[in-house]
C-alpha cells in the first residue's frame, strides 16, 4: 500500500488524521476475519493507487475494524471493506464490498 495511506492502530490516531486534513476523507475500513482477508489485500491495491492519483486533493486513511471500534459504529461499518468519503468530518457517501479503480474513482468524482 502506498506511502500517502495512513494506518491509524487506534480510535484516538484515525480522529487525529482527519482533524489534520484539510481536504476531504476517504476512510477505508478493512477486517481480518476470513472473508474480509482477500477482499481487503485486493482493495488495498485499488486504494494505494487513488490515494497516489488524488494527492493533495484528498487524505486516505485504512482503519482496521477491530482497531478502530468507534470509528467503525460511528460511520455504520458493518463489513469490509467497506469506505466513507468524510468532508469535514461528515459522512458523504458510503461503499461497500470489492470495487474497481474505475468504480472508486466514480464513488469519489461524484462527490469530490
Amino acid at each position: 500500500m502506498a506511502k500517502r495511506v495512513h494506518r491509524p492502530r487506534e480510535d484516538a490516531e484515525f480522529a487525529f488524521v482527519l482533524g489534520m486534513s484539510r481536504v476531504p476523507v476517504l476512510a477505508y475500513f478493512t477486517g481480518t476475519w476470513p472473508k474480509a482477508i482477500e477482499p481487503c489485500r485486493e482493495m488495498d491495491l485499488v486504494v494505494g493507487d487513488i490515494a497516489e492519483d488524488h494527492t493533495g486533493r484528498l487524505t486516505v486513511v485504512r482503519a482496521d475494524i477491530t482497531r478502530c471500534p468507534a470509528a467503525t459504529e460511528r460511520y455504520g461499518i458493518t463489513g469490509a471493506p467497506s469506505y466513507v468519503l468524510l468532508k469535514e468530518g461528515e459522512a458523504v457517501a458510503h461503499g461497500t464490498g470489492l470495487m474497481t479503480h474505475t468504480e472508486v474513482r466514480e464513488f469519489l468524482d461524484g462527490h469530490l
